[in-house]
Formats: C-alpha cells, structure tokens, sequence
C-alpha cells in the first residue's frame, strides 16, 4: 500500500477547475443536452454519446468507430471517463483539452460531418438552446458560439469521473479492499514496470511513449501507415508514440490499444510486457495483472438521458449523402 501511493492517487470525486470553462449548473446542464444531441451532425444520427456511449464504459466496444455514411475512423475510441485528468487528448495528444476535443469530431467528414457555421445554425435556430447559452455564458457579448458549444461539452465531460473503485478503496487505506491476487497484480504492475507509463490518479494519460520500445507489435496491432504523435509534431523521434492511456475502467472498453485489435486483457498485457518491457509474461502473471486491473473499475456516472428541445422551421435539415470523390470510392 505504501508502495503504491507512492505511485498512484485515487480519483477525485469532484472534477478539477477548468481553465476557461465555467463549471456551472447551467453550463453542464447545457454541455449534458450537446453531448446526447446527434443534430450537431449533418445527419442527425451521430452524437458524442454515439462513440463515447455512457452506458458502455464511455466507448462504443468497436475496433475503429464507425462515423458519417458507415466509413470507419482511423483509431480506436478513447474512454470520455476520467478524461479530464489526461494531459491532452487523442491518443497523439493533438487536442489540448477537452474543449478543443470537442470541435475536432463535429468537423471531422469521417465522425459527425458538419460545420462550425452549420452548428452553430442548427442550435441558434432551436430558441431553448439559444437561452440555454445565454444563461451558461451571461458575460459573453455573443454566448452562442461554436467555442461555446465545446466549453459547454467540456463542462459536462468534466464531471464524468469514476471514484470509488476498490483500489481507490485500498489507496484509501483499507486493506481488505483488494483480494489476494489483486495484490499480486498490483505488486507485479509495479515490479515489472507497467507504472512507469500508467501512473497517477488515472493510471495513464499522463505522459507520450513509443509503441514497441524492445519489440515492436505486429502490423494488425501496430499499423505502420499510423506513426502516432508524429503526425503533430513532424518530429522523427516521436514515430509510433502515442499517448499511454487511462487503465481506469479498462475490462468496461474493449477491444484495446489505438488500432482496437485485441478484444483479450490478458493478452493485451501479455503483448505490454513484450513490446514494452522486454518481458514474456507467464501466464500466471497476465492473470494476476488483469485482476489488479478490474479492481480499477470505478461508480459509473449517473445519467439521465435528457429531453432534448424541439427543432423548429429554421433548423438545417438532416443530410445523410457521402462524397465519394472522383473514383467513386
């Protein structure tokens, strides 16, 4: 126990003061409707809760989620729980907070599809959001905004923390919290170098590490075309690093690493200790891992789904077509 708090803190049970993010009544009210609304997509079907679905761990338990005319994304859906204790987001870290997250899918043509100026239009034409912004940002010359709009996802997203796991429980001092082969997994998850990159209150999201640093993961879990945080920082050391992920929650949110391509926890650790350690874990260790890791599994959120305003004549219509390009594909 010493040990590990040394190591690790328990979640907070309230949710840290955001920087330029008023974390009101209103505000999160409001940010709670935006994140159910799928009319913030052009087609009217896709919403944040679609990828990032509350009642499955904060995922939508697929490889790669499935966005705008059925394409595919590119990465596995990160957790929204807990998020806010990331140091960004993204698994390359390219978004710094959840407010600027929040922007990226609404525009993304592979994920919602639309538009600042068409979202914006959608909520300015519905009149209980239009007073909804207003009493969420009562300062603000123009309270409807598409910042706005993510300040206030960011406010709601803010609150979606998960305390109260057993280990929470056991850094809390009661030692009977954990069984005894938890403990073996949390004493091995130390031992063997797993806390050096999921560290801290979230077990991870702390810190960028490269994928493969003794051994590099074969190509259906370590897809070569995607170089991680490369891609933003165009820095040739920074090839396959991704940010190292929250672990909080983790037996909720398969299937697991940034490609989505294995859906076994055991044999998720398995492929850690190899890639990143250097080590072939017997199986007796993977199992007492994985243990320790569904003692992370926190009080899940209570939401309550929302009623969301009526649309009105103004409001710009759904819009399910898919540019298909010149080729046709």
């Amino acid at each position: 126990m010493q040990r590990a708090l040394a190591v690790f803190e328990p979640i907070p049970t309230a949710p840290p003061a955001l920087e330029d993010t008023p974390l009101t009544p209103e505000c999160i009210e409001l940010g709670k409707l935006l994140y159910f609304d799928p009319r913030l997509s052009s087609s009217w079907l896709i919403s944040c809760n679609t990828c990032h679905n509350l009642g499955l761990g904060g995922v939508d338990l697929l490889e790669t989620s499935v966005g705008h005319g059925w394409q595919k994304g590119p990465r596995n859906a990160p957790t929204v729980l807990n998020a806010v204790l990331n140091i960004a987001q993204f698994w390359d870290g390219r978004a710094a907070d959840l407010m600027e997250q929040a922007m990226g899918p609404v525009q993304a043509a592979v994920e919602m599809n639309s538009t600042p100026e068409r979202a914006v239009a959608t909520l300015k034409s519905i009149p209980e959001y239009v007073e909804m912004f207003e009493a969420a940002f009562p300062g603000d010359e123009e309270p409807l905004t598409f910042e706005n709009m993510a300040r206030a996802i960011e406010a709601f997203e803010a609150t979606l923390l998960t305390p109260g796991s057993r280990f929470d429980e056991f850094l809390e001092g009661n030692g009977g919290a954990l069984g005894a082969m938890e403990k073996s997994g949390l004493k091995l998850f130390m031992d063997r170098g797993c806390s050096a990159c999921h560290a801290g209150a979230n077990l991870g999201g702390t810190g960028y590490f490269p994928f493969g640093v003794v051994e590099k993961p074969g190509a259906d879990i370590l897809p070569p075309e995607d170089k991680g945080r490369f891609a933003v920082t165009q820095t040739a050391s920074d090839e396959y690093v991704f940010k190292a992920p929250s672990l909080r929650n983790i037996v909720l949110t398969p299937p697991y690493f940034h490609s989505g391509s294995v859906w076994n926890l055991e044999q998720a650790v398995g492929i850690m200790g190899s890639a990143q350690l250097g080590r072939r874990l017997g199986d007796d260790e993977t199992q007492a891992i994985a243990a320790f890791l569904a003692a992370l599994t926190g009080r899940q959120p209570s939401v309550v789904y929302p009623l969301l305003p009526p649309h009105t004549a103004d409001t710009p219509l759904p819009d399910v077509s898919v540019d298909v390009g010149p080729q046709g594909h």
